[in-house]
């Protein structure tokens, strides 16, 4: 439960952070030119979306990389590119496909950028706070080879 909630929490704080200045300070008046989202913006349901996908991405880096045989800077990368392309299909592609706004391609330009800058963030964190302290890797290794 502790690795669910330590990777959710990798997951959630950069990305609500992130995506707040993104979308709604350095990037406002790009997106307002799209003239897809409106006025006001509900931020508690941004927040709940990105909530459930933390728990869900947590719970994909325990499952599929958290115990794979590479240093913690892979598994991060790894992490950070199987995120970011299936990030990337759900939140740029889809709604480039369903919704209007001014310019696709601008759109597509801008929210794939974040999403890289995302996980470019979000995959490495993920993999350091997931990593056991080198005394813990040691302990480990000693009882493994006791066995």
């Amino acid at each position: 439960m502790r690795r669910i909630v330590v990777g959710a929490l990798a997951y959630l704080v950069p990305t609500f952070a992130l995506g707040f200045v993104w979308h709604l300070v350095l990037f406002k008046d790009d997106y307002d030119a799209l003239a897809m989202y409106r006025q006001d913006v509900i931020i508690p349901f941004g927040f709940l979306s990105m909530s459930i996908q933390a728990v869900v991405f947590a719970w994909v880096y325990d499952e599929f990389f958290a115990r794979r045989g590479m240093s913690a800077g892979m598994r991060g990368l790894a992490y950070a590119a199987f995120g970011a392309i299936l990030s990337w299909s759900f939140t740029t592609v889809a709604v480039a496909a369903k919704n209007v706004m001014s310019s696709v391609p601008d759109y597509l330009l801008i929210e794939s950028a974040f999403t890289v800058v995302q996980w470019a963030i979000v995959g490495p964190l993920t993999a350091l706070v997931s990593s056991k302290p080198p005394a813990a890797r040691q302990m480990s290794s000693r009882e493994e080879s006791r066995a």
